[in-house]
């Protein structure tokens, strides 16, 4: 349903309040776009697989000390 607008105002307005919400959506996109590069760097990788080979470590400690 297309909305009747009745003066200048409430076009402009309505106009502000898109513009504004496409500031706010590209801002976002930059956000996750730098997460998204931080989450690839080198450090956050050897961060994971040590904590990965941590986990399996103390399961597998525990696992031969019960047996």
């Amino acid at each position: 349903m297309k909305k009747t607008y009745t003066s200048f105002k409430e076009i402009e307005q309505d106009l502000r309040k898109l513009s504004l919400q496409r500031q706010i959506s590209l801002e976002e996109m930059k956000l996750l776009k730098s997460e998204f590069k931080d989450d690839l760097q080198p450090y956050q990788w050897v961060s994971t697989v040590l904590s990965a080979v941590k986990k399996y470590s103390i399961f597998y400690l525990i696992k031969k000390f019960f047996k």
